[in-house]
């Protein structure tokens, strides 16, 4: 039992100061939460390598049995995430481009379908794939300011994955998903709010007690009726997916290195 046991505290404390190139996680073992702050400067881009170290980084968290929670936010200003990083889907090597989507699917799966409670502490703008990442958590609180968040693909002249609108429709429904997906639509702060793709707002110099208070409230609840409810909740979605994970990937990538999207971007 002595042995187990710090067999545990010791894989607790790797992963409680965890910091690479782009990723820094920090675990708070009284509460077992942790928090993934991205830190790819200057914009939180997500290319090849960023999405590798995010899903090393949330593999060892759903690893480590003392961790309840994920807290996941941006250390850039004014920043959460700008998306997926247009240089790996322009003139693409064809192996790397294969490696950059399947890792972006991989990511989505891992945080759609966690087992943890998570929290996306928006701090700033969060385009495209950045807003995917928020709304694949439980709760998204975001900084009040000038800032946007939306699914803006088609202003690129490219189309959202279906598994991407499938996440936004399980958020604020389906018909206000049409209109931000066809229009490409960035939302203010104060528009998120209101069609539901943030659940609160708050001034920066609040987040972390707001962040706090929040995951307290979720913790409350016995882990295993809330996983298994998020399971049979989010299954379904997750399994689309899953089931076509390789021809999403064929599609994708025929798609993005046709002519006229090449010459878009």
């Amino acid at each position: 039992a002595e042995k187990e046991a710090k067999g545990d505290f010791e894989h607790t404390s790797s992963i409680r100061g965890l910091e690479t190139g782009n990723v820094k996680v920090h675990q708070d073992a009284k509460t077992g939460v942790a928090t993934l702050v991205m830190s790819r400067k200057p914009i939180n881009s997500l290319n090849l390598d960023f999405l590798t170290e995010l899903n090393i980084a949330i593999d060892k968290l759903h690893a480590d049995k003392s961790c309840r929670g994920l807290v996941l936010t941006s250390d850039m200003p004014k920043i959460f995430s700008a998306g997926l990083d247009i240089t790996e889907i322009y003139q693409p090597t064809g192996d790397r481009l294969h490696a950059f989507c399947t890792m972006l699917q991989d990511l989505w799966i891992k945080l759609y379908g966690s087992r943890l409670v998570t929290i996306a502490a928006i701090n700033g703008s969060s385009p495209a794939a950045g807003c995917l990442i928020s709304m694949c958590c439980d709760l998204r609180i975001m900084t009040e300011g000038p800032f946007a968040i939306g699914l803006n693909e088609t202003n690129l002249g490219m189309v959202a994955p279906f598994w991407f609108q499938d996440t936004m429709v399980n958020t604020i429904g389906h018909q206000e998903t049409e209109r931000a997906l066809m229009l490409g639509r960035m939302y203010s702060t104060e528009e998120a709010l209101k069609v539901g793709v943030v659940d609160a707002l708050v001034p920066a110099a609040e987040m972390e007690a707001k962040v706090q208070a929040e995951m307290a409230k979720w913790l409350r609840i016995p882990d295993g009726a809330r996983i298994l409810t998020k399971q049979n909740l989010r299954q379904p979605t997750l399994n689309k997916l899953i089931a076509k994970k390789e021809e999403d990937l064929e599609y994708y990538v025929k798609f993005v290195t046709t002519k006229t999207a090449q010459n878009i971007m």
